[in-house]
């Protein structure tokens, strides 16, 4: 039986709600889709190009999209605020005006909100991210699986599991290495599956990691 659903998707509904929240039209909806896609990666590099070069992480978890007729709003679940709260009033409002320039939306204002999420590193985005910082200053992706893994035992999460394919450590031959830590029912609808895909680009080639976090079955 083959494993290749996004576990997101297969729980919609029940106990996974969307990040985007909006109704449009058949023939509209491309346009729609396009649009939040255009927010979220300028959001991204916005706190990319901001973030101090220590920091090695965006800490940004998720980016939920509602829409009205006169407002879009939107809201950065982020677990390191400092990132982008440096100078908070000034800092939000130019990213708010630099979204609506990007979109160029006359009839519709854009407010953004930003909530902070209390472990960071229970979130698969974040830890893909530290994972990746890891892999590009070329520490075994063994040891950045394994230090990804404790800092999720922190974050009091109840399962997790960590894939990373490609060129691994340079060899010619790419391939998918893996790591299971607690439990991981991707079968079980109840079970509440956070799951992200990220890519990495190295001096070797191309990384991909996947991560699954179990967080818990009655949530």
């Amino acid at each position: 039986m083959g494993q290749k659903i996004n576990p997101l998707g297969f729980r919609l509904g029940t106990i996974q709600s969307h990040h985007s929240l909006w109704f449009a039209k058949p023939k509209n909806y491309c346009e729609g889709l396009q649009e939040d896609q255009k927010i979220r990666n300028f959001i991204k590099n916005y706190v990319q190009k901001n973030r101090r070069i220590s920091s090695g992480v965006e800490g940004i978890a998720r980016i939920e999209i509602q829409k009205r007729i006169d407002l879009i709003q939107v809201i950065i679940y982020i677990g390191f605020p400092k990132l982008l709260l440096e100078n908070r009033p000034r800092r939000i409002e130019e990213l708010q005006m630099n979204v609506q320039k990007e979109l160029n939306c006359v009839n519709r204002k854009i407010n953004i909100a930003i909530t902070k999420i209390a472990n960071p590193y229970g979130h698969p985005n974040i830890l893909a991210e530290f994972i990746a910082g890891q892999l590009k200053n070329r520490v075994s992706f063994r040891k950045a699986m394994k230090k990804a893994i404790e800092l999720t035992e922190q974050a009091d999460t109840q399962g997790i599991q960590v894939q990373i394919a490609g060129r691994l450590d340079g060899k010619e031959i790419a391939r998918a290495e893996w790591i299971r830590e607690g439990r991981v029912p991707l079968q079980t609808i109840g079970a509440k599956i956070d799951y992200c895909s990220y890519t990495v680009r190295t001096i070797y080639g191309v990384l991909g990691i996947k991560i699954w976090i179990f967080v818990d079955e009655k949530k």
